[in-house]
């Protein structure tokens, strides 16, 4: 049966007045709601300003309020009250704000998820929160189909930028016509600063994903610790995040920092290929971008990355992976700018250790974010000497207080006092700066998303053709992570680039597609060691040529 019932909206926040909290000099009212970072540009005079562009369209901050007070009582209309959740499938357009901002208006609490997601994760999010309504893309809501319904209290899918589809076992409704009919302001709810605001949900990587719950002050927090300290943002800055807002990092980017601020977004929808980066730049002139290293490869490598106009760029921030001193040098080349690297989680919101254009060091993560505390322990939790490897924990205002429902992962992340134990080794040398040294456990990121590399080999293990696998992290040249495959198939004389599509796409349909092998090496058998157990350090030793696509 589905679970999380409705009334349950208050968790135990984060400890209040924590020191980060006394650094940045951050006070926030007890009766507080999260719409308040968009909606307090009208008091400021900021309404005819420009809040969102880009290819789905542009909207005023004027204009964004007006669609979200009406996004808000629709949802209400709906029979919603106080911390139900509202499940949000977007892409980037202006509807993403204005449905986001208008749940928290009312006091809903919006899931943000990925729209890669398969019908059976889904099924998943909706009942592991309860949601009896969802807001979809027209482009997805064929994703909710009997499979992802199944079983959840699903009852309304609200269609938006275009026409509900047929054939949904939910009653649908088409938002264009339907949302007009509502007023064009909203008095925020009586929320209070540590009351739940949304929601994101783990890749579920080492089990069922976690959903983590973020509190009203939480974008408020990261705007005055990061985006103020860090990025310097001003009104006359335009932000352009290749990284959708369903991450962390791209809500962060695309909406947090730009709108506490006054400054102007850029939404790319569709999937972000060079070009039409390289085309979104030229056209909307952003000053501040954001992406991945794995983003900065293929933009640098990409045939046509002379016919862009990087001129009006003054930062460029990478988040997520390591960033290579070749993907650094290479950006640089390209545009004349430096990149410049963090480093943040889900469950911190945003990036807590951080370079700085003024400050940095090539291959680290970067110096202490004003706001945050972070310590190195050991094992045990004991400190670790300067110096010494240790692993990293995290505590800031805008931490996690708990995953939904998982008082076990919640033990097992969140420690007494607010701090978050992160799994990272770090090294943090005597300027304060922290290098990672891999991960505590077996997780390893891959196009800046967690992955567990033996979630993609039972996946693997369940193609007809395969007899046996292992899928193994191998460490690329310029340092980034990627998942290599070590394959051996029961007919020896298939064609084995063939086969490699075929078993990368087996992946993309099972699991979310990022986790596919990016190289697959076909054997005649896997090394073994003497209890019958496969040699995986054989395997990495072995030399092997990859085939890679």
């Amino acid at each position: 049966m589905p679970n999380a019932p409705a009334q349950a909206r208050c968790v135990d926040p984060v400890p209040r007045e924590t020191p980060g909290a006394r650094e940045i000099g951050f006070r926030i009212p007890e009766r507080y709601n999260a719409s308040r970072l968009l909606f307090d540009n009208l008091d400021k005079g900021r309404g005819e300003r420009l809040a969102v562009t880009g290819p789905a369209g542009e909207r005023t901050y004027a204009e964004l309020c007006s669609e979200a007070s009406q996004f808000g009582h629709a949802l209400l209309s709906l029979g919603l009250g106080l911390g139900d959740r509202v499940l949000l499938f977007l892409e980037d357009t202006p509807a993403y704000p204005a449905v986001f901002f208008g749940a928290l208006r009312a006091g809903l609490v919006p899931l943000l998820i990925n729209t890669l997601t398969p019908s059976d994760l889904l099924q998943f999010y909706l009942s592991d929160s309860g949601t009896r309504v969802a807001v979809s893309d027209a482009a997805f809501a064929d994703r909710f189909d009997a499979v992802a319904c199944a079983g959840t209290n699903l009852e309304t899918l609200v269609v938006v930028n275009g026409d509900a589809p047929g054939g949904c076992p939910v009653k649908t409704i088409a938002a264009a016509s339907w949302v007009e009919s509502f007023p064009r302001t909203l008095a925020p709810a009586d929320t209070h600063r540590d009351d739940m605001a949304f929601w994101m949900y783990s890749s579920g990587s080492t089990g069922r994903p976690k959903g983590i719950v973020h509190l009203q002050h939480d974008l408020a927090y990261t705007a005055e610790s990061y985006s103020r300290h860090i990025l310097e943002l001003s009104a006359d800055d335009v932000c352009f995040s290749v990284p959708k807002i369903f991450f962390a990092y791209g809500l962060g980017n695309s909406l947090t920092f730009p709108f506490s601020v006054g400054a102007t977004s850029v939404l790319l929808p569709g999937q972000p290929k060079p070009s039409a980066i390289f085309e979104t730049i030229n056209r909307y002139r952003p000053t501040v971008f954001f992406g991945l290293p794995t983003l900065y490869t293929a933009l640098t490598k990409a045939p046509d990355a002379g016919t862009a106009d990087f001129s009006s760029l003054r930062l460029a921030v990478s988040a997520a992976e390591i960033l290579s001193a070749e993907v650094f040098n290479d950006w640089k080349a390209l545009t004349g700018r430096e990149i410049i690297e963090g480093l943040g989680s889900t469950e911190v919101l945003h990036i807590y250790l951080s370079n700085t254009a003024s400050t940095k060091k090539l291959g680290a993560a970067g110096c202490r974010v004003p706001g945050y505390e972070v310590t190195l322990k050991d094992k045990e939790g004991r400190a670790v000497l300067a110096g010494e490897e240790g692993i990293l924990w995290v505590r800031g205002d805008s931490n996690t207080p708990s995953y939904w429902n998982r008082a076990d992962k919640t033990a097992e992340t969140i420690r007494d006092g607010g701090w978050i134990y992160t799994g990272d080794r770090f090294i943090c040398d005597a300027d304060g700066f922290y290098f990672f040294r891999g991960r505590a456990d077996d997780l390893v990121k891959i196009s800046g998303q967690w992955v567990y590399p033996l979630e993609v080999e039972l996946c693997l293990a369940d193609h007809p053709a395969v007899r046996e696998c292992a899928v193994l992290a191998i460490e690329l040249p310029d340092r980034r992570m990627t998942l290599k495959a070590f394959v051996v198939v029961n007919d020896q004389s298939i064609e084995h680039e063939q086969t490699t599509r075929l078993l990368q796409d087996f992946v993309k349909s099972k699991l979310l597609p990022y986790k596919y092998p990016r190289a697959i090496e076909f054997l005649k058998e896997l090394p073994k060691t003497g209890t019958g157990k496969i040699d995986r350090q054989s395997l990495l030793k072995s030399g092997h040529v990859s085939r890679t696509a």
